[in-house]
């Protein structure tokens, strides 16, 4: 799998765009998790202690990064349970729906919580951190270092800046791409 994701990557650097919405559901749902959530699992515990140590340093004379790190330890903890959850529960779910798809078997709904309820608390999570990390912009004044800021600051705006863009790919993939075409299959398979 790993390999196959490399390989669509390299092939889309030539053009400079990757057409997600032509990819099976099962694989997208494993490229979110191999680039995105590997992402968030490498780059948010780094972006966690700058953001505590810039506000430690400079927060005397910037108050806003006091919120900034406030801001930052609520996407890290709602990511790490969000991304868990996608992993054990929305994503198996998903792969499901495609197998029964494909195969032309039953698909075993789940009893407890439907799937378009699951996908609507995972929304509901994409939109707080989403709003979080707006905030964090706004608040940087779209990740603008004063000019006091020391290194570890310019890093720390700088990786803001980064997580933001993989954060909104991440999020457009699950909620218009990954989400709408797994319940419409599950619904074609009532």
């Amino acid at each position: 799998m790993e390999q196959e994701l490399q390989q669509i990557v390299q092939a889309s650097s030539a053009t400079g765009a990757l057409n997600y919405d032509e990819w099976n559901l099962d694989f997208l749902a494993d490229y979110i998790v191999n680039t995105h959530h590997n992402y968030v699992r490498k780059y948010l515990p780094e972006i966690k202690g700058y953001a505590a140590k810039v506000a430690r340093v400079h927060g005397d004379r910037h108050s806003e990064l006091l919120n900034i790190n406030e801001l930052v330890e609520k996407v890290d903890k709602e990511m790490f349970a969000h991304m868990a959850d996608e992993e054990n529960k929305l994503f198996p779910a998903v792969k499901e729906i495609v197998k029964a798809k494909n195969n032309g078997t039953p698909y075993l709904r789940n009893t407890e919580r439907g799937f378009s309820e699951i996908v609507a608390t995972s929304e509901q999570e994409h939109e707080s951190v989403g709003d979080a990390i707006k905030e964090i912009r706004s608040l940087s004044d779209n990740f603008t270092v004063p000019a006091d800021g020391c290194t570890s600051y310019r890093l720390l705006f700088k990786m803001l800046e980064e997580f933001e863009n993989d954060l909104f790919i991440h999020i457009h993939l699950e909620n218009n791409i990954l989400f709408p075409k797994a319940e419409v299959i599950e619904n074609s398979l009532a």
